[in-house]
């Protein structure tokens, strides 16, 4: 992928708020278009590869930056999963979207599923992305057990060269341009060392959002076919949650990715691409 190919697009989701969007066209006019939305503490560019596949596949796309992400906005306020769907609303709306496919990763699938169910008239399709059944309760027995284990380390200060090191030993099978795109989950300083996007703070706002409304009540309410897509095997003993949400949605189809990483659209693009064209048919 070229980034000379992407266009960078704003919208304001409310006063005073504004999203980065990163738009990729597509070669033909009328193709179904694609929202991608990321998961916590991630960016819009993580979709880049994905992106691309679809563009060759003739469809157009617009990744988002969420508030707080990326290069978009960063309000006070606004930091949970309902707000977040809201923004997608006014995103397909504001960009004149026709009915289209909805993807989102982690957290981003449990937003996704929220907008598929408060916003039934907007998204013609849903992927799911390794989120979209992420049920906090379920795994811990309260929220301050929650928090501890799912505080993000504070890495502000940390040399940008050491991070890269991290995630190419971390991660030798993903792309230049997919471990480039998690660096940018941070900012680079003039010292070349790094800082958090999305502050800690805000990060558990989230946390307690998910925590307070998991996706459960949700999925019933979801009337377009949603794409399951787990970093796992259907006999892994964490497959159970992902069948649930499957016999939860009235229109559901699950494709496993037998260990996978839990960013599978930068692990494997072209496989994660390929599926959610499937549900254009659909």
């Amino acid at each position: 992928m070229n980034d000379t190919e992407v266009r960078e697009v704003e919208v304001e989701v409310e006063p005073g708020v504004r999203l980065h969007l990163r738009h990729r066209a597509a070669s033909r006019s009328g193709s179904t278009p694609f929202l991608l939305v990321h998961g916590l503490s991630s960016n819009a560019r993580l979709w880049d590869e994905v992106a691309g596949a679809l563009a060759a596949a003739g469809h157009p796309s617009w990744a988002v930056d969420l508030r707080g992400h990326g290069e978009s906005d960063a309000p006070e306020s606004g930091y949970d999963t309902g707000t977040a769907a809201a923004d997608l609303a006014a995103v397909i709306t504001a960009l004149g979207l026709h009915r289209p496919v909805v993807a989102g990763q982690s957290w981003g699938g449990n937003v996704v599923v929220r907008l598929a169910a408060k916003h039934p008239e907007l998204p013609g399709a849903i992927g799911l992305v390794d989120g979209g059944w992420i049920d906090l309760h379920a795994a811990f027995p309260d929220w301050e057990s929650c928090e501890r284990a799912l505080r993000p380390q504070d890495i502000d200060g940390r040399p940008a060269a050491a991070m890269r090191q991290w995630l190419a030993s971390g991660h030798p099978d993903w792309s230049d341009t997919a471990r480039e795109a998690t660096l940018a989950n941070m900012r680079i300083r003039a010292d070349d060392t790094v800082e958090r996007r999305l502050t800690i703070p805000h990060h558990l706002e989230i946390l307690r959002s998910m925590w307070d409304g998991p996706p459960g009540p949700d999925l019933p309410l979801v009337a377009v076919p949603a794409l399951l897509l787990p970093a796992l095997g259907p006999q892994d003993d964490r497959a159970d949650p992902v069948r649930r949400a499957a016999a939860a949605l009235p229109d559901a189809t699950v494709r496993w990715y037998p260990g996978g990483d839990h960013d599978l659209h930068a692990q494997h693009p072209d496989m994660i691409a390929a599926d959610l064209l499937t549900l254009v048919a659909r």
